[in-house]
């Protein structure tokens, strides 16, 4: 038996109660592309994202993230996992083709820190008109076209006043993750693991936090570009903007430079990122980092993100 395997993390539907702001942000501020609107539903990816969307934005009462998405690299990974999870007692809920705009057969459940997360395999990738469209082959979008103008949706970071231990274990044995650096505490617990299914360093990090004021929170979603420059320039964007931002920055922890923005629909973060290392070594062992070097895994150089009140803001994930 071939096990399903996850390729890559595919979106993030986000739910806000200013719509008409959150929109103008992502679009006009970030710089991402309007790949539909349907009804209260919008729909949105980066000039080098390939799938019908990296980001929906729907309005609601509050801001909170309804799941994330991952796609998997076979059409009948789909039903691979839902048997796998089904088996070790998760439960597991199908969405029906076109429930999700631009996404086919799909299933969703919940993670032990109880952010819902969704596994599909087909999607959309919807021609793009002209007078958007790249002069490359390989690319969809005109770069550049608007804002910040990230090239494609990276990693996302979640989280938890649950037991992280207990989805660290989930991410690994059930759906493939690996495990790439790590913060342990003075008790020798894991409070933060980085983890990957692809050469990142992560597509997902996830962080135990004991007071959070429910299960499951949204630390940040990244949107990853070109070079460092860019940082520098989507600094002067939203300067421009009149939007307050945390950084520029480099983490210790994925090398990558970075920059913290808060979306003033919804008030979810993100984090716009560049730089960093990927791995390609099928013997990578972990790199371990402990209380006393936190603030160099953070914080290399740069405004640090532990010195920010803004830092311990987060949103809800259901």
């Amino acid at each position: 038996m071939v096990l399903p395997e996850i390729a890559k993390l595919g979106h993030v539907a986000l739910v806000t109660p200013d719509l008409e702001k959150s929109l103008w942000f992502f679009r006009d501020v970030i710089g991402l592309e309007v790949t539909e609107q349907v009804q209260d539903t919008i729909y949105l990816r980066a000039w080098g994202d390939f799938e019908h969307h990296s980001l929906s934005i729907t309005a609601g009462e509050s801001g909170y993230v309804d799941h994330i998405g991952l796609r998997t690299k076979r059409r009948e990974d789909v039903e691979g996992f839902a048997q796998l999870l089904e088996k070790v007692g998760t439960n597991v809920k199908w969405i029906e083709a076109g429930t999700e705009t631009g996404q086919g057969r799909a299933i969703r459940f919940k993670l032990p820190s109880q952010h819902t997360f969704e596994i599909y395999y087909d999607v959309e990738k919807p021609h793009v008109e002209e007078k958007r469209r790249s002069v490359l082959k390989n690319q969809t979008y005109k770069s550049w076209n608007r804002g910040v103008s990230p090239r494609r949706f990276d990693h996302v970071n979640i989280h938890t006043s649950t037991d992280a231990s207990l989805t660290y274990e989930f991410l690994e044995k059930q759906l493939g993750f690996k495990m790439r650096e790590f913060l342990k505490d003075d008790d020798d617990n894991t409070v933060a693991g980085w983890m990957s299914v692809t050469a990142l360093v992560h597509d997902v990090a996830v962080l135990a936090k004991p007071q959070a004021p429910s299960p499951a929170r949204l630390h940040h979603i990244a949107y990853w570009s070109d070079n460092m420059q860019d940082i520098l320039r989507a600094a002067d964007i939203l300067k421009e903007n009149g939007i307050d931002f945390i950084g520029p920055g480099k983490h210790g922890i994925s090398q990558a430079m970075y920059l913290y923005v808060m979306d003033p629909g919804s008030g979810c973060r993100v984090e716009l990122f560049s730089g960093g290392y990927l791995i390609f070594e099928p013997d990578w062992e972990p790199i371990e980092w402990t209380m006393e070097e936190r603030a160099l895994g953070n914080t290399y150089w740069g405004d640090s993100v532990q010195d920010k009140p803004q830092n311990n803001i987060t949103i809800e994930a259901k």
